[in-house]
């Protein structure tokens, strides 16, 4: 079973989905069914901002606090806090991304949330090198490893195909899960949703 997810990392129903299929993987694990290979997809909301990001400017009121609200009722369901108060920058995702895409792929789960946690919970900046590093540190020496690559340029190729890949399937936002390469759900579908996607997939 081969899945694929295309995510960004400054999109809080991306870091929600994430968790519900990480649970649905192993709930389908436990369930005895066929191994899962997950993929992970680089994909960014804005591609336009520059490098070192823009400034974050959100309303506590209107629509766009009412869609902070939400995002933050469903990351408590989901056991993931969300600190919108904290979060200054809207930072350009690419360099993170290209520091996934160098991790082995035992350690991308764990990045990932580490990556969103920096973001959604301490408010940090994710497009500095200096908050890559630190939270590779966090991760252990296996990501501290890929810096030096990291800073090189490494991941562009990877990151680049990636969002080539979202555009041709015509993604608007995130996440994006792709089944098999038969179907795809987009949004941050809860467990049994994305459980019952795995087994449609398998069935052929």
């Amino acid at each position: 079973m081969h899945i694929d997810f295309y995510y960004d990392l400054f999109c809080p129903w991306c870091r929600i989905g994430h968790k519900h299929l990480l649970e649905a993987i192993d709930r389908r694990h436990a369930q005895g069914g066929e191994p899962v290979i997950l993929a992970y997809r680089s994909y960014q909301l804005d591609p336009s901002l520059p490098p070192e990001g823009m400034p974050f400017r959100h309303a506590a009121h209107g629509k766009a606090g009412e869609a902070l609200r939400q995002v933050s009722e469903a990351g408590e369901a989901a056991g993931l806090p969300f600190r919108f108060d904290l979060v200054t920058r809207m930072p350009n995702t690419r360099l993170a991304h290209r520091f996934v895409a160098l991790l082995p792929e035992p350690l991308k789960p764990e990045a990932i949330e580490a990556l969103f946690r920096a973001v959604f919970e301490e408010g940090r900046d994710i497009a500095a090198c200096g908050e890559i590093e630190t939270i590779a540190a966090s991760v252990g020496a296996e990501a501290v490893a890929v810096l030096e690559a990291l800073r090189r340029g490494d991941g562009e190729d990877r990151v680049s195909a990636d969002i080539a890949s979202a555009a041709r399937l015509g993604v608007k936002g995130g996440p994006l899960f792709v089944f098999g390469d038969r179907f795809a759900l987009s949004g941050a579908y809860p467990p049994d949703k994305l459980l019952q996607a795995m087994s449609r997939a398998a069935q052929g």
